[in-house]
């Protein structure tokens, strides 16, 4: 099996609580249904900043990672297959940009 970061572009904060638990139900729900492929679940992150020869900028690039997750799956497809079903692809807020984790 291989391993895939799934990192997750886009996404919103909850404007309430009752939204925050719908919010949360379908991200427990979807990685419930991927049970133990889901290695490490992640975490949301916070304001993020691009390192470059340059200097520091803190706008987070052309798309900014918003979380992330590790995935176990049998392939690309399968990790792909996986990533469609997740809640900010189905609601239409975000997107996942999938990679296989290469052994070293």
């Amino acid at each position: 099996m291989a391993k895939f970061l799934f990192a997750y572009h886009g996404g919103a904060a909850p404007q309430s609580p009752e939204e925050g638990q719908k919010v949360m139900a379908a991200w427990m729900s979807w990685f419930g249904g991927l049970g133990a492929a889901v290695l490490d679940g992640g975490n949301p992150v916070g304001q993020s900043y691009t390192v470059s020869p340059g200097g520091v900028a803190d706008n987070g690039g052309a798309n900014p990672v918003s979380g992330y997750s590790l995935i176990e799956a049998a392939d690309l497809d399968a990790a792909l297959a996986m990533a469609k079903d997740c809640p900010m692809v189905v609601d239409g807020s975000g997107s996942v940009e999938v990679a296989q984790a290469l052994d070293m």
